[in-house]
């Protein structure tokens, strides 16, 4: 259940009060698609900062994830991302593609943050402090912004994997697994960018509501 917006800055306040003073939030978008990378933010916020509409990407509709994306990305005193591609998550599974993409988009800020806020249960091969909040993307505001951005960032690298590849309509389904992209999957085969690790099913179970 997400905090009322007056709650979702508690977690950055402890963090204060136990003396850190660059708080970081962090979370992922795209651990289920069939294709394209698992993208990462982290985002530093100004101390004290709220914003009413800021919560968990998934219950934002994509014109204002779009929006507040650049909201975040004007307010916040540092934004970091991470992209791990499809070679990789096969490669090394996608929990630690995920864990890699949160270390670079932690790597990727300017400060470096002294405290983290990781949405989920696992911590990052980093030696900083760490808190981890499972749903804390709902909790958290920085975690809620590090949601929105890693979200809207993965949503534009897919729209521009549509135009390589059009065939498989990524600029809707976003890589995940809709009948639709299964199907196409079916006629045409798997491209570059497809994890090749992940099994397709038959269509039959659309997974649109994952979008």
């Amino acid at each position: 259940m997400p905090e009322s917006s007056s709650m979702m800055d508690r977690f950055e306040c402890q963090a204060r009060q136990r003396g850190y003073r660059i708080i970081a939030g962090i979370d992922e978008a795209g651990r289920g698609p069939l294709a394209g990378p698992v993208v990462a933010a982290a985002v530093i916020l100004p101390p004290d900062y709220r914003h009413p509409e800021i919560n968990d990407s998934k219950k934002l509709t994509p014109a204002k994830r779009d929006r507040l994306y650049e909201t975040i990305r004007a307010d916040a005193l540092a934004v970091g991302l991470g992209v791990v591609e499809a070679p990789v998550i096969d490669r090394v599974n996608i929990l630690q593609a995920t864990l890699l993409a949160m270390r670079d988009a932690v790597l990727d800020l300017s400060p470096l943050p002294d405290c983290l806020l990781i949405d989920g249960r696992n911590r990052i091969d980093l030696a900083l402090p760490q808190e981890t909040l499972i749903g804390g993307d709902g909790r958290s505001i920085s975690i809620a912004a590090a949601s929105i951005v890693a979200k809207v960032s993965r949503d534009r690298i897919m729209e521009i994997y549509h135009r390589q590849f059009p065939q498989y309509n990524f600029l809707k389904n976003k890589g995940y697994g809709t009948d639709e992209h299964r199907e196409a999957i079916g006629r045409c085969g798997r491209c570059k960018i497809h994890r090749l690790s992940f099994t397709v099913k038959a269509p039959g179970k659309d997974q649109s509501a994952l979008l």
